[in-house]
């Protein structure tokens, strides 16, 4: 056991202080994202919106998400991440906190939108600080480390926050969610301070752009449409995914909870030494991909196997298993394909993949149960999901064609 923890310690090591200090800021803030899990449930059982309404709504999230990520991404690069970053955690707050007060459609749909536009703003600047702070041949660790923190947070806080709502009530999340966020605005001022520009010469080259932008990079066109098709899939375990536990085997929300829970800790515990692993293995970048959007897909596909509880377990480590393999190397893909000065807009149009998933994913989902039921719709995506992987290994061979590397 001591051997196995010492190995395990052995993946964080040079890491810098910057990166555990974001990933520290970035734990605080998705502890407190108690709501987007549960929002769905939150809609229709509180405020008795119907499936449709409810996909709607969803895509107003989307939308908002799309347009944070284009404009995180833009003033990334011209304002720095720095700012785009504490004001994105600001702003999200105090939406959390307004969210609740609102109680028809079209108010949650602007609601929405606003929120998720000011909270999907830092998504570019948190991938493009990663890359800043890290050293030489650690950035796919210390994306991983982010996401890491991330999860953490994020299986904490669905489990406090179903044993919120089971004992409390839905509303007390919007203000843990707001608060929390602020805290975290408050540690990246306090202990993320900005890199010093010690001359002028050390801003030529992050103003300077080289290369083409990534709307006129063709293989990153084909990379950005299999990350929005594979998430597309993904965001159904945020909205339809939730609704499913409850209408299909009458899972409480604390019990929903834990279900998130396994997502999260599992993360936190194997992906840290899975990536560290596969980066050993010298994995390119593009099969990690494939491997995740494989997983994902198996993960829908057995939920069609059987009505026993048990497989809603085995369902969620599959998608987590996919998640961890695909997420972090499909993050430094996308970083590798950047040219210098152009990491923000790279970056933010990587982010605007899962904002058009957001888009179109839950709206999507909600209408495909509402007509089909759950038993197609898991068997839609897993035949979907299967072209997507198949388009994943045609990316391979022609970036494989196209430079050398792991990539």
């Amino acid at each position: 056991m001591k051997k196995i923890y010492t190995n395990y310690l052995a993946n964080f090591r040079g890491l810098s202080r910057e990166i555990w200090l974001l990933s520290l800021v970035t734990f605080i803030n998705r502890a407190g994202a108690m709501v987007i899990p549960f929002l769905s449930l939150y809609l229709i059982k509180v405020e008795g919106f119907d499936l449709p309404q409810v996909g709607w709504i969803m895509s107003c999230f989307g939308l908002g998400s799309l347009v944070g990520t284009y404009i995180g991404g833009r003033l990334t690069d011209s304002i720095g991440f720095y700012k785009v970053i504490l004001a994105s955690l600001f702003l999200g707050g105090v939406g959390f906190i307004f969210l609740q007060y609102l109680n028809t459609f079209y108010g949650f749909c602007i609601g929405i939108f606003i929120l998720t536009l000011m909270t999907d703003a830092g998504r570019p600047a948190i991938f493009v600080a990663a890359d800043a702070y890290s050293k030489p041949g650690n950035i796919t660790r210390g994306i991983a480390l982010i996401r890491l923190a991330i999860n953490l947070g994020f299986s904490i806080g669905p489990l406090i926050g179903g044993l919120i709502i089971a004992h409390i009530s839905y509303t007390s999340l919007f203000w843990i969610d707001g608060l929390t966020c602020m805290i975290a605005s408050l540690g990246v001022f306090l202990l993320l301070q900005p890199k010093k520009q010690k001359d002028k010469s050390e801003e030529k080259p992050i103003i300077k752009k080289e290369g083409i932008p990534p709307y006129l990079n063709k293989l990153f066109i084909l990379f950005f449409i299999i990350m929005v098709t594979n998430s597309l899939a993904f965001v159904q375990y945020f909205s339809v995914m939730p609704v499913y536990y409850e209408q299909a085997y009458f899972l409480s929300e604390d019990v929903i909870g834990w279900l998130l829970f396994i997502n999260g800790a599992t993360i936190v515990i194997f992906e840290m030494p899975l990536i560290a692993w596969l980066d050993r293995k010298k994995i390119s970048k593009t099969m990690a991909t494939f491997w995740g959007i494989f997983f994902l897909g198996l993960s829908f596909l057995v939920l069609n196997f059987t009505s026993w509880t048990g497989i809603l377990v085995i369902a969620m480590l599959l998608m987590t298993l996919g998640e961890m393999i695909g997420f972090p190397f499909s993050n430094a893909l996308a970083l590798e394909m950047a040219p210098k000065g152009r990491k923000g807009s790279y970056m933010g149009m990587y982010s605007m993949s899962f904002s058009f998933a957001h888009l179109i994913g839950h709206n999507g989902g909600m209408n495909l149960v509402n007509s089909f039921g759950y038993f197609n719709t898991w068997t839609f995506f897993s035949i979907f999901l299967l072209f997507i992987a198949a388009l994943t290994i045609w990316l391979y061979f022609l970036l494989k064609n196209s430079k050398t590397g792991n990539i």
